[in-house]
């Protein structure tokens, strides 16, 4: 298939593409508005073994919008569960579970792009969803059901996954991050809509508790069923760009010392959650 002199190929029906294209038109942006259309319209694209460098890797996420450094030196993030690595590693244990980036920020980032230094030997691979797909596959009584539903969203929610007793210390350190409340439905300004869900959900504003944790749990499972899904099991210096607004993802398990190591840059969020 092409798109605008880009070819690709679908992975799944729902998500994924895997695009065809020299490093240097990359570089260079010449498929930029492609990429950016594909990326809305599949969710997920795969780069495979392009072998960016650091800096190639944040030039070409620069082509395709606002780059979004998460250190005052502009440089990629490191994607490590290494113990070496301290809190930030203790952290991204959570990524072992749903979720999506951002959820404390007005604006989340528009999408990620990770590449591959060194895969892991077993596991490690990372999951995708698609959140548009699946609320558009929506029973429509499940639809008129979450219309003005929100949930509240934080940190809590995702290492009570990772530490489901912590100590009050560590409770209390986990409440010192913003919290979020959004809508269960993110109606988006192209006129989609995309389920908002995760592992951050702590609860739903106005439902009893229980009623709430099966409502987040029914919906995660929907979402994440074979047909909305993708996992894409890496190679050295493959990249994968995702659609943050729109997906879901998660890394499989693997050992936090076998050397595993990733590059993230990402772009900046252009739509408020509404």
């Amino acid at each position: 298939m092409e798109k605008d002199g880009l070819a690709y190929r679908e992975l799944k029906p729902h998500i994924g593409a895997v695009l065809k294209a020299e490093k240097a038109a990359l570089l260079r942006g010449s498929h930029a508005r492609a990429i950016r259309a594909l990326l809305e319209e599949r969710a997920v694209l795969v780069f495979p073994q392009v072998h960016f460098t650091e800096a190639e890797q944040i030039a070409f996420t620069r082509t395709l919008g606002e780059y979004a450094a998460d250190h005052a030196d502009g440089n990629a993030t490191a994607i490590t569960i290494d113990p070496a690595a301290g809190v930030v590693a203790e952290y991204t244990k959570a990524s072992f579970f749903w979720h999506f980036d951002g959820y404390f920020n007005e604006v989340p980032i528009l999408g990620s792009l990770l590449c591959c230094e060194v895969p892991a030997p077993s596991g490690g691979d990372t999951e995708f969803c698609n959140t548009h797909a699946a609320y558009e596959a929506l029973p429509e009584e499940r639809k008129q059901a979450l219309e003005g539903l929100r949930a509240v969203h934080a940190l809590a929610g995702a290492q009570l996954s990772v530490e489901p007793e912590p100590s009050y210390a560590t409770l209390q350190s986990w409440l010192g991050f913003r919290h979020s409340t959004l809508p269960l439905v993110w109606k988006h300004r192209s006129g989609r809509k995309s389920l908002v869900i995760g592992n951050t959900t702590v609860g739903i504003v106005g439902m009893d508790p229980l009623e709430g944790l099966e409502l987040m749990i029914w919906l995660r499972d929907w979402a994440t069923q074979e047909r909305f899904a993708y996992r894409h099991s890496w190679s050295v210096g493959d990249a994968v760009l995702w659609d943050n607004t729109g997906t879901l993802h998660r890394v499989t398990r693997y050992d936090p010392l076998c050397g595993r190591s990733m590059r993230r840059t990402k772009l900046a969020g252009e739509e408020p959650f509404a």
